[in-house]
């Protein structure tokens, strides 16, 4: 098996590679995460994901050369993003006033979270690209019930201002889709086009 470089630092994304048996090396991508204007969501989140990977990608390559293609390692990245009929792409808030703004377009409603899954071989032709999309319902939520989420240290380095696995489960009726592409590592999917890569 080549080795697996996760250009994350995500915990849960690296937690969910080691608990399927892969122990991957671990090189967040540093990039630029401005989104050209009025790019849909879908293309949001592959077109993060592949700019994440081909900036460890390039890293990569400048450090060790071209590898020989049964040596080269397997990049993976990924970007989520929430996004919401009439309000558009969520992603990270920049503070406590937009955090609030986010919650409360979400609450008692439903939204959808996307993730972008890029994977390549370093040097090598092949890569793929994936789009994974689940529906999530929020129940309604009181201003005071706002006010204490915002207090924790949840909401500020979360697309969407929110984890689906973290305090804020506790706020969420159903979702419809694959619970993995809301934490933002739709695992399954991604082990299967790694067998068919």
């Amino acid at each position: 098996m080549r080795d697996i470089i996760l250009a994350s630092s995500s915990p849960r994304r690296i937690e969910m590679m080691k608990s399927r048996g892969f122990n991957p090396i671990v090189k967040p991508a540093d990039v630029d995460e401005t989104l050209p204007k009025g790019m849909s969501m879908k293309d949001a989140v592959m077109f993060l994901a592949l700019k994440k990977a081909l900036a460890v990608e390039t890293s990569y390559l400048k450090e060790n050369g071209t590898p020989e293609a049964d040596d080269a390692p397997l990049i993976i990245a990924a970007d989520t993003v929430v996004y919401k009929e009439g309000f558009g792409i969520m992603g990270k808030p920049t503070g406590r006033d937009d955090a609030r703004r986010m919650i409360r377009a979400l609450s008692g409603t439903s939204h959808q979270v996307a993730t972008g899954t890029a994977l390549l071989v370093a040097g090598q032709p092949l890569r793929r690209v994936l789009f994974d999309v689940t529906e999530v319902f929020v129940r309604a939520m009181t201003d005071m019930e706002i006010e204490e989420y915002l207090d924790t240290d949840e909401p500020y380095d979360k697309a969407g201002a929110y984890a689906i696995q973290g305090i804020f489960g506790k706020y969420i009726e159903k979702y419809e889709g694959d619970f993995n592409t809301v934490v933002g590592f739709p695992i399954d999917h991604i082990l299967k086009e790694i067998k068919e890569l």
